[in-house]
């Protein structure tokens, strides 16, 4: 299969070089090209421009922050480079709107477009153990379903709508976030009175939360390990404030999710942005004047 991917962040990069370790032909582009030359030895080609990326490709795959980002590399030349057939494959985390818009636009251009947004950290990423969101066009997914293959071990299916797999990855952040902030206030409470937040933690993800989640982020709460972060409390943030969004437009509250927000936006104050989203347990440690250990 003939594979272009652009973006390569902690995240892209892994998930990149799982194309050519699955046999893919793979031509990339990244702002930084130095960040393609791991990939360029392993027999990857270099595209001088995104647009580039989509003149002899069968698929597409984006892997950048934000809506900011997309849209730059989309009307910077790439929406206008698609070639009828080929699949736009998406995984960044983006807003319910401009799935909905990305989608119209890319289909305008006779391509198609497949929201697939992951969940798991940069390890997860290099181990090929995403677990991937998609929705879309049936013909489209099974078209990309080779490359989504190579980076995952499993694809969640929630239908022909894009904006369906944004909202899901929405909310699986916002879960996450709040067992993030539930861990880094209990962690506070313990400490206040003499528990050691690493006894504390380690009981709980050894008993009733004994999952991934509460184990990573909980041992990088107790050890205030925030660097280097699988995922910065600036895009933490950003992916609430999509939450919250998305809730007001269809008039859903999300009262966790106001907290959370403040709590970011305290970490972020305080220059912590580029740090790891667990960070929060800084941020209520520093709540409950505690200071930072």
């Amino acid at each position: 299969m003939k594979i272009g991917f652009i973006g390569l962040g902690e995240m892209g990069l892994p998930m990149a070089a799982n194309q050519l370790k699955a046999g893919h032909q793979l031509v990339v582009w990244n702002r930084s090209a130095e960040r393609a030359v791991p990939l360029m030895e392993a027999g990857a080609r270099l595209a001088a421009t995104a647009a580039d990326v989509a003149v002899d490709v069968d698929a597409v795959l984006i892997m950048l922050a934000d809506d900011q980002a997309l849209r730059s590399v989309m009307d910077g030349g790439l929406l206008a480079a698609l070639k009828p057939g080929t699949v736009v494959v998406n995984h960044a985390t983006v807003s319910v709107d401009y799935a909905r818009e990305l989608a119209a636009a890319v289909g305008a251009q006779g391509a198609v477009y497949v929201a697939a947004p992951v969940f798991g950290r940069p390890p997860v990423a290099q181990a090929g153990q995403l677990n991937i969101v998609v929705a879309g066009d049936a013909a489209g997914i099974a078209l990309a379903q080779p490359a989504l293959d190579a980076m995952s071990k499993r694809c969640w299916n929630f239908g022909v709508e894009p904006e369906r797999a944004n909202v899901v990855k929405i909310a699986g952040n916002l879960m996450i976030a709040s067992a993030i902030q539930s861990m880094a206030e209990a962690s506070a409470l313990v400490r206040a009175h003499g528990v050691e937040a690493a006894d504390f933690i380690g009981m709980m993800t050894q008993t009733l939360f004994a999952t991934p989640v509460y184990s990573g982020y909980g041992g990088m709460i107790a050890e205030r390990r925030y660097e280097p972060a699988g995922f910065k409390a600036s895009l933490g943030l950003k992916d609430v404030e999509l939450g919250l969004s998305a809730a007001g437009k269809s008039r859903v509250s999300l009262p966790m999710a106001a907290v959370i927000r403040d709590a970011l936006l305290d970490a972020l104050a305080h220059g912590a942005g580029d740090q790891d989203w667990a960070v929060l347990g800084d941020v209520a440690a520093r709540r409950a004047n505690l200071g930072a250990s």
